[in-house]
C-alpha cells in the first residue's frame, strides 16, 4: 500500500498514514489557506483521505485532535524537518530517459560522492556539468550518499527523518530529478544510499504515529526498528514502500542499503529478502533491472545468497574486510578493527575469497567471525581503497593520500581496480584530494550537538587518537571538506587522474580484466618480497599483476605461461610520475613450454601489469 501524500490531478489530493493506535487523525492544511479535513480508518490502521489542495499546499496531520506533525512519508519539506510537509506533482517532470534500461552490475565503477561538498554549490543540479568528466575517468554510475531530509543545512545525511523527502538545501524533489535525468542522458546510473536501520534524533516524530520501534533489540541508534514485533506488517510496508518510492517517482537505479547488519529480524522471512522481492517483481513490471547493494559487517553470505540457497537475494554488498586487508598493508596502523589485518595473505584471500574471515577467530573482535562466499561470484561484492565511513570516521578525515606516499596512492588503486569485484571509488581519491572528509552536522537542539561532540570523542578512542576532533557542528568543518576540484588539472594529481583512466580502460577493454569469476583468479604471495602475484584469464587473455608492497625495490624470479608478454602498464614509469624502473616491455617465452625462470626488478610501492599477446 502507497502512503504519505499522492496528488490525483484536478485540485485532487489523497492521503495514506498508518495510525493503528490513534482515536482520531486529520489533515490539517495549513497553506494558501487553513482547513481540517478528517481521515477514515481501515481495519489494517490505515487513515485515508482526499482533499481539495494543489501542488504546493502545505500541511500537517493533526493526532487525536491535538497535535500537528508532519506526514512520516513527506515528500517534500521546505521548512525543515519541524514544519509542514508539502504536496508534490511528480507528473509534471518531463522525463528524457525513456531509452535507459540500466547498467549490469557486474560492469559498473562506482563514484561515491556527498552532494553538498561535492560542488562549491552543494547541490544536485551543480553535479551534471561534472558528468562528462567522470565518464572521460570511466565511471558508470555515481553513489550518492543520503539525501533524505536532515535537520539544518549540513550532515552527512544519517540523520534523516523524512526517509521519502528529498534535502530542500540539495535542491529539493526537482533538482534531484534533473540529476537523475540528465545522468541517465548520458549514460551515467545513480545509487542512492538509503538508512533503513534508524531514523535521525531531531524532527523523528514517526513514534507518535505507531509502534515503529521495538524494546526488543538494542542498536547504536537505541530502540531498533520494528521488523518482526507486533504491527511489523505495517513497518516493513514503510520501508518497502520508501525503496519502491524511489525507484518510480525518481528513476533510481539502485539502492546501498546502510548498515543492514543493524536491521534485526528474526520472521520466519526476514525483511531484507522481502525487500528483494519486491524490487524483483518492481524490475520484471518495468521491464528494466533494479539493484539493491548492502552494507553489512557480519561477513554474512545469506546477505547474497540466492533465496533459493537459503539467503536474502540482494544483488551485492560491501566488502569492508578488502579495505581492511590494503589499508593496513599500505599504512601499518593496526589499531580497531586493522588489528585484524596487515599481512599480505590477508590481502590474497581477500582477493580469492573477498571475505578475510571466513569462520575464523578474531582478535578485535575476540570470538569467530564470518562465512565462506566461495559460492558467490566475485561481481556481488563491492571493493574499495577509500570510502566516506573509512575516511570520515577517522578523528580528522584524513585521506589516503595523507597517510601515504605517492607511489603506495597508485599501487592502492591498482589493487582494487584489477580485482574482479565492483570497484568503488570515494570522490576525489581519483586525483589525490587534499582537503579531508570529517564529519559535520547542523543540528537545532543544543543537548543533541553536545551528545554528537562526546560520541565522536568516545568512538575514536577506540582507536586510540590522540588530540581533538574538528567540531561537527563548526560550519568551517563542513567547508573544509569540500572538494579542490581544479587539482586535477595540476601536476601529480593530473598524472594520479589518467593512472585512475588507464586502470579503468584495461579494467573496460581487456577480456581477462573484465570477465569475473573464482576459477580464472589465481593469486600466490611472494612473502620475501612482499609482492602479491595475480593472474586472471578468460579464454585467450590472460594478464599477469604483480603488487609490490615493500618500500624498498624487489628482485623477483618467477617462470611465465607460454608465449609472448606485453607490459600494459607500471605504476614506476615517469609518465606515472614513478622514478622508473627496468622492466621489458616485451617478454617472449617459448610457445611449448613455460620457461624456467624471468627476473623482474620491481619499483618500491608499486603495480606492473603484463597482458598476453
Amino acid at each position: 500500500m502507497q502512503i504519505g501524500s499522492r496528488y490525483l490531478g484536478n485540485r485532487q489530493c489523497a492521503f495514506t498514514v498508518w495510525a493503528p493506535q490513534l482515536k482520531q487523525v486529520a489533515v490539517h492544511l495549513v497553506a494558501p489557506e487553513d482547513k481540517l479535513i478528517p481521515l477514515q480508518q481501515d481495519e489494517q490502521g490505515y487513515w485515508h483521505g482526499q482533499a481539495e489542495a494543489e501542488p504546493g499546499a502545505l500541511y500537517f496531520y493533526q493526532l487525536d485532535g491535538e497535535t500537528d506533525r508532519p506526514d512520516p512519508a513527506s515528500h517534500c519539506q521546505p521548512q525543515g524537518v519541524h514544519g509542514p510537509s508539502q504536496i508534490v506533482d511528480h507528473s509534471s517532470f518531463t522525463w528524457m530517459d525513456q531509452q535507459w534500461k540500466n547498467i549490469p552490475l557486474e560492469k559498473m565503477v562506482i563514484y561515491e560522492l556527498h552532494v553538498g561538498t561535492f560542488t562549491p554549490e552543494g547541490t544536485f543540479e551543480a553535479i551534471i556539468p561534472r558528468i562528462p568528466e567522470l565518464l572521460e575517468l570511466g565511471v558508470n554510475a555515481i553513489e550518492l550518499m543520503p539525501i533524505a531530509q536532515f535537520p539544518g543545512e549540513r550532515n552527512w545525511g544519517y540523520d534523516g527523518t523524512y526517509l521519502y523527502g528529498v534535502q530542500y538545501s540539495y535542491g529539493g524533489v526537482n533538482g534531484l530529478k534533473q540529476l537523475v535525468n540528465a545522468c541517465h542522458q548520458q549514460g551515467m546510473a545513480v545509487f542512492l544510499d538509503a538508512v533503513y536501520n534508524h531514523f535521525g534524533p531531531e524532527g523523528n516524530y514517526i513514534g507518535c504515529y505507531g509502534p515503529y520501534f521495538t524494546n526488543k533489540y538494542k542498536t547504536p541508534w537505541g530502540c531498533a526498528i520494528n521488523f518482526d514485533d507486533s504491527y511489523s506488517h505495517a513497518v516493513r510496508n514503510f520501508f518497502i514502500q520508501n525503496a519502491l518510492y524511489w525507484f518510480r517517482e525518481y528513476h533510481i537505479d539502485a539502492l546501498r542499503l546502510d548498515a543492514t547488519d543493524h536491521i534485526l529480524d528474526h520472521g520466519a522471512k526476514h525483511f531484507l529478502q522481502e525487500l528483494a522481492e519486491a524490487t524483483e517483481e518492481f524490475s520484471q513490471q518495468q521491464g528494466r533491472k533494479f539493484y539493491l547493494t548492502a552494507e553489512c559487517d557480519l561477513n554474512d553470505v545469506r546477505w547474497v545468497r540466492s533465496r533459493e540457497k537459503g539467503g536474502f537475494g540482494l544483488d551485492a554488498q560491501w566488502n569492508d574486510e578488502f579495505h581492511h586487508a590494503l589499508h593496513a598493508l599500505l599504512t601499518g596502523e593496526r589499531n580497531g578493527y586493522y588489528l585484524d589485518f596487515g599481512d599480505l595473505d590477508h590481502m590474497a584471500k581477500a582477493y580469492t575469497h573477498n571475505f578475510v574471515y571466513t569462520w575464523n577467530f578474531s582478535k578485535n573482535r575476540q570470538k569467530y567471525h564470518g562465512s565462506d562466499p566461495c559460492d558467490c561470484s566475485p561481481n556481488q561484492f563491492v571493493v574499495f581503497s577509500q570510502n566516506h565511513d573509512q575516511v570520515g570516521n577517522r578523528m580528522l578525515g584524513d585521506r589516503l593520500c595523507h597517510l601515504v606516499s605517492f607511489e603506495a596512492q597508485k599501487l592502492a588503486a591498482a589493487v582494487y581496480l584489477i580485482s574482479p569485484s565492483i570497484p568503488l571509488i570515494f570522490m576525489g581519491e581519483e586525483y589525490g584530494e587534499t582537503a579531508p572528509f570529517q564529519y559535520f552536522v547542523s543540528h537545532g537542539d543544543p543537548d543533541l550537538v553536545a551528545a554528537v561532540r562526546k560520541g565522536r570523542k568516545e568512538e575514536f578512542a577506540a582507536f586510540h587518537a590522540e588530540g581533538e576532533a574538528p567540531d561537527p557542528q563548526s560550519e568551517e568543518t563542513f567547508q573544509r571538506s569540500k572538494l579542490h576540484w581544479d587539482l586535477r588539472h595540476e601536476g601529480q594529481h593530473q598524472k594520479l587522474w589518467l593512472f585512475y583512466q588507464t586502470l579503468l580502460r584495461l579494467r573496460r577493454e581487456v577480456p581477462a580484466l573484465n570477465h569475473a569469476d573464482r576459477q580464472s583468479l589465481d593469486v600466490s604471495v611472494l612473502a620475501d618480497e612482499k609482492v602479491l602475484k595475480l593472474r586472471r584469464c578468460h579464454h585467450d587473455s590472460q594478464v599477469l599483476c604483480l603488487l609490490n608492497f615493500n618500500t624498498q625495490p624487489s628482485s623477483i624470479k618467477m617462470a611465465l605461461p607460454p608465449g609472448t608478454w606485453k607490459k600494459l602498464l607500471s605504476s614506476a614509469d615517469p609518465q606515472w610520475g614513478g622514478a622508473g624502473a627496468d622492466l621489458p616491455d616485451l617478454i617472449p617465452t617459448e610457445r611449448d613450454q613455460t620457461i624456467a625462470e624471468q627476473q623482474l626488478i620491481l619499483g618500491p610501492e608499486s603495480v606492473v601489469i603484463y597482458g598476453s599477446v
